[in-house]
């Protein structure tokens, strides 16, 4: 199990039905038990035997269920076989992965939804352990290739050996998660599960938002190890290694700014200081080696440096909220309401004039030399963290100003549908 949590935003539902509710507890008579969505492009020579696929499935296990597929746009005879393989065919006229799942999801019945490529890659009857474990109470369940089989070239090496386990073990430090293939495309979840993720992405980065998500909400996720075969020798991946490994990490750069900016600004600004300091006291050896004003220039930068990559977490937050990639916190904002503009550019202000009086304090000290020579590592001891201040106030007062359009902008973005007539 990869998340087992005491409760999370779904135990509403299941306290209604005494517990994890049984799949008979959700469904009217005659409807669906199971939907199993595949989104597809061009796939005629593959969805028609993955269609019968997935309804051999459904007769085996005796589940009432239906056969649903989201066309993203196909030229060839895809939706004319689909259909008469037995499938409902949804239309998803915006291009992407994910706009077709989401489609194809929106379309669907049943409480319970499967999904699956149309390549005929995954072997839908292998849905039974995802069915079992939705009825043990999980809220999604993931395949696993690497914990399966992976077929002589059915997965590149780029990715096998470095695009998907670099990306899972991001979401695993990131987020928190334990899942061992963030891009199986074959899994099952609770159809409300999914659309309280409210999932954004269009592309192929939509399967890891909805692991990351799903790590933010707390659901109960499992894993299930499964088949991934080669399948048609000269299909055109849809999987384009380098923009789509760039949109993952854009993701994760949205929804991990913390780790991203934070903790890295953090320990640059806490560096920086701690050497800034131990060089101004004369304290800056190490041996037989001394650390000077050379070294306290560099811890400068790390500041101003750390101090802009701080700044940086605060709008991606902001901005990741906004866009729907990362959950509202009550916490987060109050914090921002209370932190009014004239609170932050008062203290840019006192950064500032601090800089402004070691700068004055440097430009007296020439002065009295008649502004001849002075002694370089006397002067560099005031000059630098004088010139530090007077730019990390700059810093404060121009973040802080950003921060209030971005507010502006989010807040008014909010109010817009109450003014729409």
């Amino acid at each position: 199990m990869i998340r087992d949590p005491s409760s999370h935003p779904l135990d509403g539902i299941r306290r209604e039905n005494g517990g994890a509710p049984a799949l008979t507890a959700l469904v009217a008579d005659g409807s669906p038990e199971l939907s199993i969505v595949l989104p597809f492009l061009k796939q005629a020579r593959t969805v028609g035997r993955c269609v019968e696929r997935a309804r051999r499935f459904l007769l085996a296990a005796n589940l009432r269920g239906e056969v649903l597929v989201a066309d993203n746009g196909s030229a060839d005879r895809s939706v004319e076989i689909a259909t008469t393989a037995g499938a409902r065919v949804v239309h998803a006229p915006a291009r992407g992965y994910g706009a077709a799942l989401k489609a194809g999801i929106r379309a669907a019945r049943a409480p319970w939804i499967a999904i699956g490529d149309s390549d005929d890659t995954y072997d839908f009857g292998e849905l039974g352990p995802f069915v079992e474990r939705l009825r043990a109470g999980c809220d999604l369940v993931i395949g696993n290739r690497f914990a399966g089989r992976i077929g002589d070239g059915a997965m590149p090496r780029l990715h096998r050996y470095l695009g998907n386990p670099a990306l899972t073990l991001l979401a695993r430090l990131f987020f928190g998660t334990r899942c061992g293939d963030v891009y199986c495309g074959i899994r099952a979840f609770r159809k409300e599960a999914v659309e309280a993720m409210a999932l954004q992405s269009d592309g192929m980065e939509y399967a890891i938002e909805m692991v990351v998500k799903s790590a933010f909400m707390r659901l109960r996720v499992d894993e299930v190890p499964v088949t991934l075969s080669r399948g048609e020798d000269d299909r055109t991946p849809h999987l384009q290694t380098w923009r789509d490994g760039r949109r993952s990490l854009r993701l994760y750069l949205l929804c991990a700014p913390q780790w991203v900016f934070l903790y890295p600004g953090v320990a640059l600004v806490a560096a920086g200081l701690a050497g800034g300091a131990l060089v101004e006291a004369g304290a800056g050896r190490v041996g037989a080696v001394r650390f000077d004003v050379h070294t306290l220039l560099y811890c400068g930068f790390a500041i101003l440096i750390g101090s802009q990559a701080i700044f940086f977490s605060l709008f991606s937050r902001l901005l990741a909220m906004h866009a729907g990639l990362l959950p509202r916190s009550a916490a987060w904002e109050r914090w921002i309401e209370r932190s009014r503009v004239k609170t932050v550019l008062f203290v840019a202000g006192f950064l500032f004039v601090a800089g402004l009086g070691g700068s004055s304090w440097a430009v007296e000290t020439w002065r009295r030399a008649e502004f001849g020579d002075l002694d370089p590592f006397r002067m560099f001891r005031i000059v630098i963290p004088s010139a530090v201040l007077l730019a990390l106030g700059c810093q404060v007062a121009f973040a802080s100003l950003y921060m209030s359009l971005l507010r502006h902008y989010r807040e008014r973005a909010r109010d817009e549908p109450e003014r729409a007539p």
